[in-house]
């Protein structure tokens, strides 16, 4: 029972802010979605990104296991901005994953540099849209996103955490060791998931459904 109430406590640490700026993602997607007769393909994009958006930063809340360096385990939090780039493409992945970023800063900064900050937000988290590179197979998309991810922040590891490495290992080790028990691990919990005929399945489905809405081939 502890570990459960560990797993679900962090939620209580949204702020009001970002509270608020989830609450209008999520509106501003139902508005559109109870508009989705006279909604374009473009509308449709926003819908999905912003439930995709909000569903993922949820999620990262939830978390199975916190790393003494930092960092912690989620159910598979990047998952959702995978799936959405795999079914709209690298632009709109990018994009979303962007905004998810800076739901993240907003939420919990941690700044040291504005390069930092772009390294460790804005790109990695934007990274996570090279999954639409891969649309046909999402399993690999998601080994794409993760891995851009991975890249970003372990540049502002080697650039900007060198000093926390301990004495004798290189800066360059360190950030490899560290943003890949944290970031290397929730990518491969995502990936295991993406392996699952039911997930597989149900990003086709939601592909043939969006192209029909949208009387065009996605």
């Amino acid at each position: 029972m502890d570990y459960l109430v560990s797993v679900f406590q962090d939620l209580t640490e949204l702020t009001p802010l970002t509270l608020s700026l989830l609450a209008a993602i999520v509106l501003t997607a139902v508005l559109l979605m109870i508009l989705e007769p006279r909604a374009n393909f473009n509308s449709r994009a926003i819908v999905y990104g912003g439930l995709c958006t909000a569903i993922a930063f949820v999620l990262s809340y939830l978390r199975l296991y916190h790393w003494p360096q930092g960092g912690s385990i989620t159910p598979a939090s990047m998952l959702p901005m995978f799936v959405y780039a795999s079914i709209f493409g690298p632009a709109a992945g990018i994009a979303a994953g962007a905004v998810y970023g800076i739901l993240q800063l907003i939420q919990d900064p941690f700044i040291v540099h504005p390069v930092q900050v772009l390294l460790d937000y804005v790109i990695a988290f934007a990274a996570l849209g090279l999954a639409g590179f891969c649309r046909k197979n999402i399993s690999a998309g998601v080994l794409l996103g993760g891995f851009g991810r991975f890249f970003s922040s372990f540049l502002s590891g080697v650039i900007f955490f060198a000093s926390y490495a301990p004495e004798n290992m290189s800066p360059v080790i360190y950030s490899i060791l560290v943003n890949g028990m944290i970031i290397g691990t929730d990518t491969l919990i995502c990936f295991v998931v993406s392996l699952l005929p039911q997930v597989r399945a149900l990003v086709e489905r939601l592909k043939k459904n969006i192209a029909t809405q949208a009387g065009q081939q996605v």
